[in-house]
């Protein structure tokens, strides 16, 4: 999407690690306009298939997957990344290594809200190595739910999570994909 890419391009900040920043418009101050497009673009890719309801981890891509079920017309449920209290005990769990946090976190998931046969996209505002991707997939396989694909506004290319899930035949369909990023600027995938 090139809309994305320029603003990625254009504003996007480069931090040690490969962080990639982008806190202006996507991840801590929102433009619900390219949100909005960002969505568009989503069901424009995933429009054809039956989507009974969007999933998110906490707490960046929430607002991307709750623009993007207002489009498809369904609920948006996210997996939280920290145990709480009003959760209770009746809960599909996952472990995974967390890229951003650089520790093993917990995914976390009411079993009140996520069904058998339910029909889920996951939408996500970043994949790097595709670790909470995995989370979210073992949790919608613990439902005995079924995974009609993953979304992505930035993937992280050089990390191998989006090839990866494609390789093993996941209709992940991303945004943007950023192929280098450092000292010489960004690079994205054609």
């Amino acid at each position: 999407m090139k809309l994305l890419e320029q603003r990625i391009a254009r504003e996007g900040k480069i931090l040690p690690g490969n962080i990639v920043k982008v806190d202006g418009f996507l991840n801590h101050r929102v433009d619900t306009v390219l949100l909005r497009e960002m969505a568009r673009d989503f069901k424009a890719h995933f429009g054809g298939k039956a989507i009974d309801l969007i999933m998110t981890c906490e707490a960046s891509g929430i607002a991307i997957a709750t623009v993007a079920a207002e489009e498809f017309g369904v609920p948006m449920l996210f997996v939280k990344k920290a145990k709480s209290s009003n959760l209770g005990g009746d809960v599909f769990t996952s472990e995974i290594q967390s890229y951003t946090y650089g520790k093993t976190v917990t995914l976390t998931c009411s079993k009140n809200w996520l069904h058998e046969g339910d029909r889920v996209l996951i939408i996500d505002d970043f994949m790097a190595r595709g670790e909470a991707m995995r989370g979210v997939i073992d949790i919608i396989a613990q439902a005995k739910a079924e995974l009609v694909g993953i979304g992505i506004a930035i993937e992280k290319g050089f990390q191998g999570g989006g090839d990866k899930l494609r390789a093993s035949g996941v209709d992940c369909y991303s945004l943007a994909i950023i192929e280098e990023a450092g000292e010489s600027g960004i690079c994205f995938r054609e």
